[in-house]
């Protein structure tokens, strides 16, 4: 008697549900919403045909109410293995706690009415969960940004030594995907349709003839359970099924937030290796159990390995969408049940996770400052070779000059081991004393960072908070990291 959901269970429950995503994500996918909804949709559907003038009575409708609720799983399971079609197990099991209106559940639908109509208010609800918890991610960097905005950093191209920048302006390249990100997943969820009231092949033939063809009230009643189901609007056209195109649309933009996600993650964890930042580390928290003095990015890691499985998910919609053979093919079924459920339950993992890793950013400035002082002496050569021909020097006499220092001091370094002595060496050549005096000024890490602390606020008041205004309510909300 073993349940599925519960540890040392000897059945399999996808590690998403039973270890990473949050209960509210997991939820909306769970079969009890689904269901419920098929029968909320059945209600919906059984009111507005009894406003549009069909024989159904308040107390059948009253009864549809009741019941709602009312679900024998055991009894649809049973009905589903002699039938093998679920949708009418469970209009035979709603029918069973509501006899008296079982003769009108799912009168004039197809399958895909409850079926189609479901999974959009499904991925609907998800974009609702996903949307603050991106927007808190998003809040959380800001305020690291804008408070790191000025603290000077050795910048990599090819993870190679570059020109300084900022830590803030760093974090807001981060900040900037998940802008793009939550902008893409808000248009998505607003964009979605409802497949509405449309019959077997999408021509709402059924209807028509319920109504006696009258085409005004097939109309109204596909726009009234539209509105009931809180949707603006619905397709015009559809075949069995709403087109398969909206979930390559959905998990488009879930894979897109994906990229992102690994991207900032292995920026930690490249940085995690460096020394100069680290992601929360708890104080029971142990880093191998071989190595006691490890300090593992494990939040980053797992980022980037669910990020992956996410990216991954967007090749299954685009197969599918590619074979819908005409009105539909069944197909999609098996498929769709397991890549729209993975996705958002993915990556509602990852933004619960990295929301749970921006919270706790620890920088260290001091490691940050010596990277700085084994670089920077290479990068203000042109400055000390402009200085010099300010003070009256020749420009080839001092880049030979400094060209033969700097090789002596990348010997030291790669070779030797040692330290950047290149202004050592500056110091102690009397060709250089006329700028001696400014080589401080010279070295100054701020003023080589250039616009990059205006930069960030400019980027944070422009773009970043007006874009989170609409979640300001929701902006208190920490990050519950699970397993």
């Amino acid at each position: 008697n073993v349940k599925g959901g519960e540890r040392g269970s000897v059945v399999y429950r996808t590690p998403l549900a039973s270890r990473y995503a949050s209960p509210e994500m997991c939820f909306v996918f769970s079969d009890r919403y689904k269901f419920r909804t098929w029968r909320q949709l059945w209600l919906w559907l059984a009111e507005a045909e009894q406003t549009l003038g069909l024989p159904i009575t308040d107390e059948q409708i009253q009864e549809m109410k009741s019941n709602l609720d009312n679900i024998d799983f055991k009894m649809a399971a049973e009905e589903e293995k002699q039938l093998r079609h679920d949708v009418m197990a469970h209009v035979h099991t709603f029918g069973h706690c509501c006899p008296k209106a079982a003769a009108i559940i799912h009168l004039g639908a197809t399958s895909c009415y409850v079926g189609d109509n479901t999974d959009l208010i499904i991925l609907r609800n998800a974009f609702d969960l996903l949307l603050p918890k991106l927007a808190r991610v998003i809040s959380r960097l800001a305020d690291f940004a804008k408070e790191r905005a000025d603290l000077p950093t050795l910048g990599f191209t090819h993870f190679q030594p570059a020109q300084l920048t900022t830590v803030g302006k760093r974090c807001c390249l981060w900040i900037q995907d998940l802008c793009m990100d939550l902008q893409n997943l808000k248009r998505v969820r607003d964009d979605l349709r409802f497949r509405g009231v449309k019959g077997t092949t999408g021509t709402q033939a059924s209807f028509l003839q319920l109504f006696e063809g009258d085409d005004q009230k097939v109309e109204q009643l596909d726009k009234m359970v539209t509105e009931k189901a809180g949707f603006k609007r619905a397709f015009i056209i559809t075949g069995q099924t709403y087109t398969r195109k909206v979930d390559i649309e959905v998990l488009s933009v879930l894979a897109s937030l994906g990229a992102s996600v690994h991207k900032i993650c292995t920026d930690i964890r490249l940085l995690a290796n460096l020394k100069e930042m680290e992601e929360p580390f708890e104080k029971q928290q142990i880093g191998s159990s071989a190595m006691p003095y490890k300090r593992n990015p494990m939040r980053s890691e797992r980022c980037c390995s669910l990020a992956r499985h996410l990216m991954t998910l967007l090749m299954d919609p685009l197969q599918t969408a590619s074979v819908q053979w005409f009105e539909r093919t069944l197909d999609d079924s098996a498929n769709r049940r397991i890549c729209l459920a993975e996705a958002f339950l993915t990556a509602d993992t990852i933004l619960n996770t990295l929301q749970n890793v921006s919270e706790g950013l620890v920088v260290y400035p001091k490691v940050i400052e010596r990277r700085i002082r084994q670089e920077l002496p290479f990068m203000a050569t042109e400055s000390i070779i402009m200085a010099m021909v300010k003070a009256g020097g020749n420009r080839q006499d001092c880049h030979e000059k400094i060209r033969v220092l700097s090789q002596q001091a990348a010997a030291v370094v790669k070779q030797e081991g040692g330290d950047n002595d290149l202004i050592e060496r500056i110091q102690a050549d009397a060709y250089f004393s006329p700028i001696h005096s400014q080589l401080d000024h010279l070295l100054d890490p701020s003023s080589f960072t250039g616009r990059a602390s205006q930069q960030v606020q400019r980027f944070l008041e422009e773009e970043v908070y007006p874009l989170l205004k609409p979640y300001e309510s929701v902006m208190k909300v920490k990050a519950e990291l699970c397993l």
